[in-house]
């Protein structure tokens, strides 16, 4: 089998919940060995969180469960001197460390990235955070949905009757972590052409603004306030949802041919020529009163229907499902983007594996997520730490 892409690569992993985790996982799915450190007592604060009480009272909630395959277990209490110099000792020996505590935590405990980085200057150290390491706001708590009230992004949702409105995941979380293994891995190439570690700071703020890019740009350059039009697409007409005979189905008919097409498929070939609607901006700005005319024809079939007529004639479209059905669909199964694995204790279930496709070093699930400190005596032991210095480590409350 073709080596892992990161395989050697030590990630410390001192991340709580999401951001962080979600982070690291892409990095043990790529083959990293990552580490989690995580509090002698219940550990990362997913572990409790969950929809499944027995798994929470476990540490094993559906939280923790979706972020942290192939990871390894730790338990540690970094603030007494013994748990400060296991921690020195093991963070000698890493490629990475990622943490997301408030800013000024690892310094105050002496663990900084100066101090770390004496240590080992290969180190690269990635500090995630709501705001940031710097500026007015970067000591204030941040959750998902703090950042996506000061981002824009809740103002941006929704239309007249439901406004402001959140994303319904944890989306500025999630990009937060994404970024964040970007970024990883591009410190990780320069190391290797440098030999230098360095630090990363990543900012949920940060991470989620780009991403409204086409409604910045237009506030940024064209100085258009953005406009609430709910699920409409404001770049093209029709583009966006409508209601056919049995729900609803998404269509985007964003060019001119797919709009005259879309007019002979549905059977309403003179909207080509009316004025109202023959060109694109025209047809923008007539939206209210083409959108009608175009659901009185959807009406005559069911949803499954027009999906078939409109994707044979190149018209982007597509059924509205629930997450039950997305997740089963045919499309989804042939890509393997879900993962049947099993947990010792609580059975298997389908997690999400590395969902980009490398055709020499593919990534995968290779290990369930841990149990809270199952590793720690293996790892400890790597770097010196014997049974008895172990026992009188967990006598204190240390591991």
């Amino acid at each position: 089998m073709t080596r892992p892409i990161l395989e050697g690569v030590r990630v410390l992993d001192l991340t709580n919940v999401l951001a962080g985790p979600f982070a690291t996982l892409h990095l043990a799915l790529l083959g990293a060995e990552v580490i989690k450190i995580e509090n002698p007592k219940d550990g990362d604060l997913a572990r409790k969180l969950g929809i499944l009480p027995e798994f929470n009272d476990q540490l094993m909630g559906t939280s923790f469960l979706a972020q942290n395959s192939n990871k390894k277990s730790v338990t540690l209490n970094m603030k007494p001197d013994e748990g400060k110099a296991i921690f020195r000792r093991l963070a000698a020996t890493a490629d990475v460390l990622v943490e997301n505590f408030r800013p000024g935590v690892m310094d105050r405990l002496g663990l900084g990235y100066a101090v770390l980085a004496e240590l080992n200057p290969r180190l690269v150290y990635c500090a995630i955070s709501g705001f940031g390491q710097t500026g007015p706001d970067a000591l204030k708590p941040a959750y998902d949905q703090i950042i996506q009230g000061l981002s824009g992004v809740m103002a941006i949702n929704g239309d007249e009757r439901l406004n402001p409105l959140r994303c319904g995941f944890p989306v500025c979380d999630t990009v937060g972590g994404l970024n964040a293994a970007f970024a990883i891995l591009g410190a990780l190439y320069h190391r290797e052409r440098t030999g230098e570690g360095q630090f990363i700071d990543v900012a949920m703020l940060d991470s989620i603004m780009p991403l409204m890019g086409w409604v910045a740009a237009n506030l940024l350059i064209g100085k258009q306030q953005p406009v609430l039009m709910g699920n409409d697409n404001f770049t093209a007409a029709p583009s966006g949802t409508f209601r056919t005979q049995d729900g609803y189905i998404n269509i985007a008919a964003n060019k001119q041919e797919q709009w005259e097409a879309l007019c002979d498929v549905i059977g309403v070939p003179e909207l080509k020529t009316d004025s109202r609607f023959q060109k694109r901006d025209v047809r923008k700005r007539n939206r209210k009163d083409l959108t009608p005319l175009i659901e009185a024809k959807l009406a005559e079939r069911p949803t499954d229907d027009w999906v078939d007529l409109l994707n044979a004639r190149d018209i982007p479209s597509g059924a509205i499902l629930g997450l039950e059905a997305a997740l089963s669909q045919p499309q989804v199964e042939h890509r393997q983007a879900l993962r049947e694995v099993v947990i010792e204790g609580l059975g298997s279930y389908k997690l999400f594996g590395m969902t980009a496709q490398f055709e020499k070093t593919p990534g995968a699930i290779t290990a369930p997520p841990p149990r809270l400190s199952a590793d720690t005596a293996t790892v400890l032991g790597e770097i010196g730490v014997d049974a008895e210095a172990l026992a009188a480590l967990k006598a204190k409350g240390v591991v």
